[in-house]
């Protein structure tokens, strides 16, 4: 059962909106609107990104364009913070407090450009989780299907245990 102060108990099967729950992020940094699938080997999670969202006032006044840092900070929030999230909730006897996500490396490429107003969808698969490091190949694609980025990311998820 989640409870506040992003704190859980020893979920089996932790459902999607309980993982959006204990993402340790806030607007206008939450760059995660839903996540629809998860298990042990996949994620899926989107992404709409606003015309008002704060970086586009100056990367490229007049012809805003996604800068591709935020690309990777969505694909990362969904497809390896989420994702970890996800692992560390189906810890048996666990009880995590204080989520703190440590990014340690992306090798992504970017092939379209994205809008204000698009709506991203973000798929990544499990490459390896363990000591609690988690890899993950990511995909990026737009409302068209057309892949906008693709790419590796890893990491670790750590938290004070209590």
């Amino acid at each position: 059962m989640l409870t506040e102060g992003n704190t859980w108990f020893n979920m089996a099967n932790p459902r999607p909106d309980q993982i959006l729950k204990a993402l340790p992020y806030a607007h206008p940094f939450l760059l995660v609107d839903e996540i629809t699938e998860v298990d042990d080997d996949h994620i899926i999670g989107f992404y709409r990104l606003r015309e008002d969202e704060y970086f586009y006032k100056g990367h490229f006044p007049g012809n805003p364009v996604t800068p591709g840092v935020i690309l990777t900070e969505i694909a990362a929030q969904i497809g390896l913070v989420s994702f970890g999230i996800y692992f560390e909730m189906t810890k048996e006897n666990q009880t995590v407090k204080n989520v703190v996500p440590l990014f340690s490396s992306a090798d992504v490429d970017f092939f379209k450009p994205v809008y204000p107003g698009e709506k991203v969808m973000v798929t990544a698969k499990k490459e390896y989780f363990r000591f609690n490091k988690l890899k993950c190949a990511v995909e990026m694609t737009n409302e068209g299907g057309d892949v906008v980025l693709k790419g590796s990311i890893s990491g670790m998820i750590a938290g004070k245990n209590e």
